[in-house]
C-alpha cells in the first residue's frame, strides 16, 4: 500500500504522477494523486471502461491548482484488483472504503458518467462525507435511456473499428466541425502520458460494468431530496449516451444544485470546453 501524507507537495502534472496502490475491502485499488494546497481534498470518479489513463490531464491539472486531487480506479478495472461489480451500490461501497483507507474524513466529489452513477450512490451511503458534489455527464437512477446505453454504443463503437477511429469520437462528441476537432484535441491529450501507464480494462470488467449502468437504468427513481450538499451539474447539451435531459433532471431534483449546458456538445461536454469548466468548477469549490 502507498498512501502519501497529505502535506506533500507535489510538481508533478496529471502526465507524471506516479501510480499509488491502497487497500481497502479486501483488494488493491489502483489510484493517483496530484497537488496540494489548502482546499478540501477532491475525489474523481471516471466512466465507462475507463482507467486513470481516460481522465483529461488539463482537467486534473486544472483542478489540483490548491487541492489535492485523488482519482481512482474501480474494483477489477486497470490495475485494481478483485473483479468487477454489477451494480453502482457495491461500485459505490468500494470507493467509500478506498477513500477511508486514504484517511480522508472529508471531501469534495466529482464524478463523470458511471462516475456520477457513483457519486450519487456515495452520497445516499454516506451523506457526511462530501461537502459539494461536481455531477458531470451523468443521471439519477432511472434516468430516461440509462438502460439503453449498451445499445446506443454498440454501434458507434462497431464504427470506430471500422473507421480506425477512437470511439470516444463518436460517443463523446457531436460531428460538427467543432465537435471533431475537440475529439482530436481530448484523444491526443489523453496521449500525453509516456511511461508508468494503467493497465487497460479487461473486456469482461467492460462487459461487467455495462451490466451495473443497465441495472442503474433500471431502479425506480430515488428520492434526490435529501441531497443537502450544493451540486455542480454540467453536461453537453447533445449528450447521446446519457442523455442531456438527465442532467436537466439532475438539477430540478437536487434541492441546492446549479446547471451548465455546453452547446454543440456530447457526452463529453467537459472535455470540449475544459477551458471554460474547470475556471467553473474551482469557483464552484472554492465559494
Amino acid at each position: 500500500m502507498s498512501v502519501a501524507p497529505l502535506t506533500a507537495a507535489s510538481a508533478d502534472t496529471w502526465s507524471t504522477t506516479p501510480n499509488r496502490m491502497v487497500d481497502a475491502a479486501g483488494t488493491g485499488f489502483a489510484y493517483r494523486r496530484l497537488g496540494s494546497g489548502d482546499g478540501l481534498p477532491l475525489v474523481m470518479l471516471n466512466h465507462w471502461g475507463a482507467t486513470l489513463d481516460n481522465f483529461d490531464p488539463r482537467i486534473l491539472d486544472g483542478l489540483a491548482t490548491n487541492r489535492t486531487v485523488f482519482a481512482l480506479d474501480y474494483r477489477g478495472v486497470g490495475a485494481s484488483g478483485g473483479q468487477a461489480p454489477l451494480t453502482v451500490a457495491e461500485m459505490a461501497a468500494d470507493m467509500l472504503a478506498a477513500v477511508s483507507a486514504l484517511g480522508l474524513t472529508r471531501i469534495d466529489l466529482m464524478g463523470f458518467s458511471l462516475g456520477g452513477f457513483v457519486a450519487l450512490d456515495m452520497l445516499r451511503q454516506a451523506p457526511d462525507l462530501v461537502r459539494k458534489v461536481v455531477l458531470t455527464g451523468t443521471g439519477p437512477a432511472g434516468g430516461k435511456g440509462i438502460n439503453k446505453v449498451g445499445a446506443v454504443s454498440t454501434p458507434l463503437i462497431i464504427k470506430g473499428m471500422l473507421t480506425l477511429k477512437d470511439p470516444k469520437t463518436y460517443l463523446f462528441f457531436t460531428s460538427s466541425q467543432t465537435g471533431r476537432s475537440a475529439a482530436k484535441a481530448f484523444l491526443e491529450r489523453l496521449k500525453e502520458r509516456r511511461s508508468d501507464k494503467d493497465k487497460p480494462i479487461t473486456i469482461a470488467a467492460f462487459r461487467r460494468q455495462l451490466k451495473a449502468i443497465e441495472a442503474w437504468g433500471n431502479l425506480p427513481a430515488q428520492d434526490l431530496a435529501a441531497i443537502r450538499q450544493p451540486v455542480l451539474v454540467a453536461n453537453g447539451d447533445q449528450d447521446i449516451m446519457v442523455p442531456s435531459g438527465n442532467s436537466i433532471e439532475l438539477a430540478h431534483r437536487l434541492p441546492n444544485a446549479e446547471l451548465v449546458l455546453y452547446p454543440d456538445a456530447g457526452h463529453g461536454g467537459i472535455f470540449q470546453y475544459h477551458e471554460a469548466f474547470v475556471p467553473k468548477a474551482l469557483k464552484f469549490l472554492d465559494s
